[in-house]
């Protein structure tokens, strides 16, 4: 049996770096690392366990034998155990056999930076590379003109376990098969970026990947990682972004996890108060303990550089945000201030931001955030915490809530429809249509909309219509692009049998027109977080509950105007205020018949007139189709 051999990744200045909680690429020094010393072959192994007293690697290589290869703590008290052991090759499992300083625990715990792990529910961590030959040379070098916040974003949620299965097999697609399905039909749907739900290794189906243990390696459930970077790189070649959710908010307590992990509260804060969440039953990462934000940020930043990804969409903000998030009274602490806010999260995503932007310029963190917390997507030296965008959960809220009344009632709720305008620019949002909106109870998006099968398709056309060109940019989760019936089920595919029937195929071709409008047209993109790219012409005709607005760009001729008409009753010279004089040419309705629309439109182009109407000079007569958006240009 080779013995194991002292040698060190870490310089002194790593190490001062990991203490003060700003080694941000800490996954080129621990976990495990193939490696040639003195000329031989083998694996350089590194953990953090600072209250270990022994630390071995087990694993196949030695039948899982504690103490054959014990490893060597460091003189420098930074807790990190190293080793180099001959003859280990790419495909080892292994684990960390740890013997605590407390009690003698002891444990036996997957590595926290593997880059790859045994597949569920098969828990070792799997001795590998990240040697891929990328091809998205030209994605990466103009990924700006992409990702810009005055660019174009309409995101398709993807759950990759669900998307679509191999029925035969009763399978999910794997990265190389969704190489291929996923990208075609992004691209033939307009999507510019991708968001997948967790990829990284997760042990429980039923979390979707939100309860993550492998925080550096895709999911082994559908291949090598290699075989994700493959998915990622048809991607960019495609021209389509690559959002990843990320989840720094919590982490399960399975025994070979992050939790207890040298037989004392090393990741998760000591402090139950802190360290416990009681919705999801899981640990809460230690937010002021340098070593462990050095952790965090790393991860992030590893999947920016190793994996090509985009952007980061930062699950759960609030929970991290409020140290009273879903407790009762005397189940939390004040900080030092009195006040509610956990100043150790806020100081921690301040860092994270930081790093990346400066780390990566050219892409996006987005903050899933439910309160009002202010300036999330504002700069952190202006005192934001830094994120690119935040979900607006209040728009989300509000419309959901707006489309499921009754045409007949909608004119007592107006103020429901158009609230979101008074804070639409209080922060850079990204309108959702998420995953969380689909499922316990909730039904699908189709199935909140009102009325007979005609109405409920109008009603959702319309809701989109209203979404794309509404400012800020846009997130749907798969499946609501072709009006999915059914709730969203992990365990079962998409429905896409429905795709064969005539109304859901016009879903799919409205929201395929929508992402080519929303791409084509610079007023729906280019101030979408500026009050200075929207203007309403008339938002009080509750009467007749329709909604008028102007979407504006840099350039003042190439403004949009856009009315909705949010009842079955078709206004056949309904007239709208305009801010100057020219022509009215329709461009976009979601009521054409090959969407499932009843055709109603302005076919011709309609003279603006010198006419005083809502509060302006000029005026023109528009027909408005039932249940129907229409979109102008005015020139």
């Amino acid at each position: 049996m080779n013995p194991v051999q002292h040698h060190s990744l870490f310089t002194d200045f790593d190490i001062d770096l990991f203490k003060a909680g700003k080694h941000f690429k800490l996954y080129e020094k621990l976990g495990a690392h193939l490696l040639e010393v003195d000329g031989v072959h083998g694996c350089y192994f590194a953990v953090w366990a600072p209250s270990a007293k022994n630390v071995s690697v087990v694993g196949d290589f030695n039948y899982w034998v504690e103490g054959q290869h014990p490893l060597q703590v460091r003189w420098d008290s930074s807790g990190i155990w190293e080793g180099f052991i001959p003859g280990i090759d790419k495909g080892t499992k292994y684990k960390f056999k740890i013997q605590s300083n407390h009690g003698d625990v002891i444990t036996e715990k997957a590595d926290p930076f593997a880059l790859y792990c045994e597949t569920p529910p098969h828990t070792a961590s799997v001795v590998w590379d990240l040697d891929y030959k990328w091809k998205d040379a030209s994605w990466m070098k103009n990924r700006a003109n992409h990702n810009g916040l005055d660019k174009p974003m309409s995101v398709y949620e993807v759950h990759l376990g669900s998307w679509k299965r191999n029925l035969e097999q009763n399978r999910s697609l794997s990265y190389i098969e969704l190489a291929e399905d996923l990208v075609n039909y992004v691209k033939e749907t307009g999507f510019t970026h991708v968001e997948f739900m967790p990829i990284m290794e997760y042990p429980f189906d039923p979390s979707w990947g939100y309860q993550l243990v492998g925080y550096f390696a895709p999911t082994s459930r559908f291949g090598k990682p290699q075989d994700f970077m493959f998915l990622v790189d048809k991607l960019h070649q495609a021209g389509i972004g690559v959002i990843l959710d990320w989840v720094p908010s919590h982490f399960p307590s399975d025994a070979h996890g992050l939790g207890f992990f040298d037989g004392s509260h090393l990741y998760e804060h000591p402090d139950i108060r802190k360290g416990y969440h009681p919705d999801w039953k899981s640990l809460i990462f230690n937010y002021g303990r340098n070593e462990v934000r050095s952790f965090l940020i790393s991860n992030a930043i590893f999947w920016l550089q190793h994996y090509h990804a985009d952007g980061l969409r930062v699950d759960a903000v609030a929970s991290m945000l409020y140290l009273d998030y879903s407790r009762k009274d005397g189940e939390w602490e004040p900080n030092i201030y009195g006040g509610r806010e956990n100043l150790e999260t806020i100081s921690f995503l301040k860092d994270f931001n930081e790093a990346v932007y400066q780390m990566f310029p050219d892409v996006q963190t987005i903050a899933e955030e439910s309160t009002s917390f202010p300036m999330v997507s504002r700069p952190t030296f202006l005192g934001g915490l830094g994120f690119g965008m935040k979900w607006m959960m209040g728009w989300m809220h509000d419309t959901l809530h707006y489309f499921k009344k009754e045409p007949i009632y909608r004119k007592y709720h107006q103020n429901d429809i158009t609230f979101s305008m008074t804070y639409a620019f209080t922060e850079n949002f990204m309108l959702p249509l998420s995953h969380d909106e689909v499922v316990y109870g909730k039904h699908s998006i189709l199935g909140r909309m009102t009325g007979d099968e005609w109405q409920r398709f109008a009603n959702l056309r319309l809701l989109y219509g209203y979404m794309f060109t509404h400012p800020g940019t846009k997130l749907l989760f798969m499946g609501a692009e072709f009006g999915q019936s059914e709730e969203w089920n992990f365990e079962s595919s998409l429905e896409w049998h429905l795709l064969q029937y005539d109304y859901h195929k016009g879903i799919k071709h409205c929201i395929t027109d929508l992402n080519a409008l929303y791409r084509n047209y610079p007023a729906l993109y280019e101030k979408q977080f500026s009050a200075e790219g929207f203007e309403w012409i008339n938002y009080s005709d509750s009467e007749n509950s329709v909604l008028a607005y102007i979407r504006k760009g840099n350039k003042e001729k190439e403004q949009l105007i856009v009315v909705c008409n949010m009842t079955p009753q078709v206004h056949e010279h309904y007239r709208i205020g305009l801010p100057k004089s020219g022509k009215l040419t329709e461009v976009f309705t979601t009521d054409k018949p090959e969407y499932g629309g009843s055709g109603v439109n302005n076919t011709s182009v309609i003279k603006v007139e010198k006419l005083p109407w809502n509060g302006r000079e000029c005026s023109a007569e528009i027909q408005l189709p039932p249940l129907g958006m229409v979109v102008f240009t005015l020139s």
